[in-house]
């Protein structure tokens, strides 16, 4: 999914990005959950990307404490850049990498981060996907399409949403719909519930519709409408 990268200046950092994902430890994914986190990455989300990484580290974070889970991160942004990590237990690590990644113009690249899940979940089981972004500039039916895929595979989308585009919105709910997933809002002034949110998704893919239950009646409020809408 990666490719070769431009030589272009200003890609300087992302090979670096790459060639650092390259060297994180990778321990084999028998018996782990596994969980993909995508990113959009364009400029439309860069008026709040600083404080939105800072968020997303911290839902990261929290992912990485359950035991049993492994996370590939994958974003996109500018013309046709869309990169994906190996898949790797350091969660802290990666939250550095991310950090660093920084906003660049261009249109959105949700199907090839579904399609990656497709041929990734082909591979060997996944069992989520979480996607934030703020936009959608592609055709619904393909996107519908490539989820309805995701789902036969087992794969459930988590879809945060930042800020309130309904063409954004309607597709985000679709996805989320066709994979057995859930759609959520990406408050970026409610960390505290973002990190819960995320740690109940991740603990979703280390341990199964058990756990999913369990978050049902004892989750946090916001941690159990999300529960809710994910279908076992």
């Amino acid at each position: 999914m990666s490719g070769k990268l431009p030589s272009e200046p200003g890609r300087g950092e992302v090979r670096a990005f790459l060639e650092e994902l390259e060297r994180l430890p990778v321990r084999p994914a028998a018996r782990r959950g596994r969980l993909i986190f995508a990113l959009d990455a364009t400029a439309s989300r860069e008026p709040t990307w600083d404080r939105a990484c800072q968020v997303q580290g911290r839902m990261f974070l929290e992912a990485g404490r359950l035991g049993g889970l492994e996370v590939q991160l994958v974003f996109y942004r500018g013309f046709d850049e869309c990169k994906a990590s190996r898949w790797v237990t350091d969660s802290r690590a990666l939250v550095d990498l991310m950090t660093r990644v920084t906003c660049r113009a261009g249109q959105t690249q949700i199907r090839r981060v579904l399609r990656h899940a497709v041929a990734e979940a082909k591979k060997q089981p996944v069992q989520a996907l979480v996607f934030i972004g703020d936009a959608m500039e592609e055709e619904l039916d393909e996107l519908a399409a490539l989820a309805g895929e995701l789902g036969l595979l087992g794969v459930k989308a988590f879809v945060f949403h930042e800020g309130d585009d309904p063409r954004a919105e309607r597709a985000f709910r679709e996805i989320a719909r066709l994979t057995g997933g859930a759609y959520c809002r990406f408050d970026r002034d409610a960390p505290e519930e973002l990190a819960q949110l995320l740690g109940a998704v991740g603990a979703y893919a280390a341990g199964g519709p058990a756990v999913l239950e369990d978050l049902r009646r004892r989750g946090s409020p916001a941690v159990r409408l999300l529960a809710h809408q994910v279908r076992s």
